[in-house]
């Protein structure tokens, strides 16, 4: 639904999840139970719980709508005392009419909500590698509508001509009306100040409309480096009605051929990162500002251009930051391996397809419809189901269906692939030939990476961080030089909670190229020194410069992830010599890079040497000195670093925001394995989700803070102190 007469309703519930006199108010988004960072049983969070609200009608004459944006896994509303039908699926969202049990005055919603693993809804029916991490962990919405009002609409367009920047735009928009009889109504759109109005006589029941075909000239066009984003406003009137909507547009000449993805024209190769929307002690319910952080963090700190929602789909906060920031985004549909006979679970598939497209038709950043379970076998008559009603959805883009095996029928569009193969050796991706088993190109493009075959932890030894960057070195290099592979997306972005059957055996999958606190790893400088010198000067050294962390005391080769011309090498201010990607230089396996490492191979003094500092200085291409990394011989514990994403925070709803702590040496440096904690405190109207005291993971780590919903508008402190004694101080203004 999209309709501008709604009201936010999730402030002020009141849940309990056994005894009803242990009831507590809370907001939302909310996680029935905070769960800890390891070591839990999953099993806790998979009960029944309940919400409750007391809502105000004021018009008898308005029709009366909830939305959940998500709950997980299913829920059974109750409005004062009256059942109404269940709703299955934690990943869409769920409108439901409530005219009927309704009055003018006080109601009372009471929502029973089953968190557990259900064999009759998807991804569950099997073992699952991630947590389903349950609650209303999405918002929740009050609609006050005519009889005739606007469901949605689809903003589809063609670009008959564009240079690349400027196009000529054929807009054939499609509204989707809720009407309780047929009725003549008007319908007006009005987009970058061109204004139709219409006419059209709609039926009783939810139906789709086509619109009036307007041609608009000079239009700027969304890209990734100018995600250009209009407003569309429509209203509808009738005898009995009026309704107006917005939504934003981006317009976008998107092809995906065999040979490459274009947009406007220009190819673009994908590079980007798996994410789970989860999060420490929270899980799923985080608000709105996390959830765009998220998507800045890939585009704008990691310089991803794509990522993929897996394994669900996401957060539409997310989702409209993406449009927004121009990142490239490949949405499924919930699913893990498995594959039921049961046919409510079938039919569950279909109804996850047709909202997820609905739901998300306007977004420009969403490149395809993933429409397979993940991994899964063939399945023809589901899949055919799947992708045909794809396409009765939206015909602009095309599906793709991910896949772990060699030669699996294709019904989608493009043929996407988790290729795991590069296990360290030879071996980095396998054709496209091989993966298709075709004997015609097809769109193709690799989904998944890594992960698994090599999981690493933020404190793992200087080898193994470095060795899990190289690898994703290498398949992005290796993707680079292959002209039939479209991308290749790393599995993943962050490390995230799982069931017993994975991970690590504390229920973490040590998967990203960031921990779960969106802390970086060495893998990450893989992907943020391919950044423009011109945006951001990158200068990772992949080492923690002492010499007991590879075997035999070995210090060099260093690799050093930057978008620098060369580097000098300068050991106790004595310069070692400058560093270029010169040719006989470079690791081929990482010559596709746009910005390979350069390689500093020298020695810097035998075993029971006297050890020294180093200094790593960056050139840009004119011998310009742009950067500098600087390590000290003797490292001592100097100080914390703290970060905050943002020092604002809406005092009227849920709102969080993430705070960053290292620890560090007098040049800046993270101290790998400290043992230090720091304490949190909080003055004010905000609380720190999870721990106040936690412990440094590799030498850093990340909270965050959310406002307590009472509307007042003021400072908020907080204090951060190590138990060493260092101390830091940030405030928060409440707006």
């Amino acid at each position: 639904m999209i309709s501008n007469n709604k009201i936010c309703i999730s402030n002020n519930w009141q849940y309990f999840n056994e005894n009803e006199s242990n009831k507590v108010t809370i907001n939302i988004p909310h996680n029935n139970v905070n769960v800890p960072y390891s070591y839990f049983d999953e099993k806790i969070y998979q009960i029944i719980s309940y919400y409750e609200k007391n809502i105000n009608i004021e018009n008898d004459k308005k029709r009366i709508f909830l939305k959940f944006d998500g709950v997980m896994t299913a829920f059974t509303l109750y409005v004062n005392g009256k059942k109404l039908s269940e709703q299955r699926g934690g990943y869409i969202p769920h409108s439901i009419e409530i005219t009927d049990y309704v009055k003018v005055g006080e109601n009372k919603i009471f929502v029973e909500v089953d968190s557990t693993e259900r064999n009759d809804i998807p991804p569950f029916g099997y073992v699952v590698d991630y947590l389903t991490f349950c609650g209303i962990y999405r918002d929740v919405w009050k609609y006050e509508l005519d009889n005739t009002f606007i469901k949605n609409l689809f903003f589809k367009y063609e670009i008959l001509e564009h240079n690349g920047t400027y196009g000529k735009v054929k807009c054939m928009p499609i509204i989707q009306v809720d009407c309780l009889n047929d009725e003549n109504i008007d319908i007006i759109y009005n987009i970058l100040n061109n204004k139709v109005d219409t006419n059209i006589n709609v039926k009783k029941g939810v139906n789709r409309y086509n619109l009036n075909e307007i041609i608009i000239e000079n239009v700027e066009l969304w890209s990734i480096e100018n995600p250009k984003m209009n407003l569309c406003n429509v209203t509808l009137i009738s005898d009995t009605s009026k309704d107006n909507a917005s939504i934003n547009v981006g317009f976008r000449d998107l092809k995906i051929l065999d040979n490459g993805i274009f947009i406007n024209n220009e190819k673009i190769k994908l590079m980007g990162l798996n994410r789970h929307q989860s999060f420490p002690y929270v899980g799923y319910a985080m608000p709105k500002r996390v959830q765009e952080e998220d998507a800045i963090i890939l585009k704008e700190e990691l310089g991803l251009n794509t990522v993929r929602c897996s394994h669900y789909p996401q957060s539409t906060y997310f989702l409209d930051k993406c449009d927004n920031i121009g990142l490239l985004v490949l949405e499924e549909i919930p699913g893990w391996q498995h594959i039921s006979k049961d046919e409510s679970w079938r039919n569950q598939v279909l109804d996850d397809v047709k909202a997820m497209i609905e739901r998300d038709y306007n977004h420009p950043s969403i490149i395809t419809w993933g429409v397979r379970i993940n991994e899964s076998g063939d399945d023809e008559e589901l899949y055919t189901k799947t992708n045909n009603l794809a396409k009765e959805l939206d015909d602009t883009r095309l599906t793709s269906g991910v896949r772990c095996y060699e030669g699996s029928q294709l019904l989608e569009g493009i043929y996407t692939m988790n290729d795991f193969v590069h296990n360290g050796g030879e071996a980095i991706l396998r054709n496209r030939k091989t993966c298709t088993n075709l004997d015609y190109p097809v769109p193709y493009m690799v989904t998944e990476f890594c992960g698994h075959i090599y999981p690493t932890k933020k404190f793992d030894c200087e080898e193994k961080l470095v060795e899990h960057a190289l690898r994703h070195a290498r398949v992005q290099s290796c993707c680079k030089l292959d002209d039939e592979i479209l991308g290749a997306i790393g599995w993943c972005a962050f490390d995230y909670n799982t069931h017993f059957d994975f991970g690590s055996g504390d229920r973490i999958c040590y998967h990203g190229v960031m921990d779960m606190f969106r802390m970086p790893k060495f893998a990450s400088y893989v992907y943020k020194s391919q950044k423009d010198i011109k945006k951001e000067v990158v200068l990772e050294p992949l080492t923690y410069w002492s010499r007991g962390e590879k075997q035999m005391g070995i210090v060099f080769p260093i690799y050093v992830f930057t978008n620098c011309n060369s580097i000098e090498l300068k050991l106790n201010n004595i310069s070692k010599g400058i560093f270029k990607r010169e040719k006989q230089n470079l690791d081929e396996k990482l010559s596709g890079l746009n910005n390979p490492p350069i390689v500093i191979n020298t020695i810097n003094g035998e075993w029971g040497a006297s050890w020294t500092d180093a200094e790593f200085i960056g050139y840009d291409e004119n011998n310009n000195i742009v950067g500098s990394k600087k390590f000290c011989a003797s490292v001592t514990y100097e100080d914390i670093k703290v970060d905050m994403y943002s020092n604002e925070l809406y005092c009227d709803r849920l709102d969080a925001t993430r705070i960053s702590v290292k620890a560090i040496d007098k040049e800046g440096n993270i101290l790998p394995f400290i043992s230090d904690s720091i304490d949190i405190e909080v003055d004010g109207d905000i609380e720190v989700i999870g721990l106040n005291r936690l412990n440094f993971i590799g030498g850093s780590i990340a909270f965050w803070v959310k406002s307590k919903v009472l509307n007042n508008k003021s400072t908020a402190t907080i204090k951060i102190k190590s138990f060493y004694g260092y101390e830091k101080e940030l405030k928060i203004n409440l707006i």
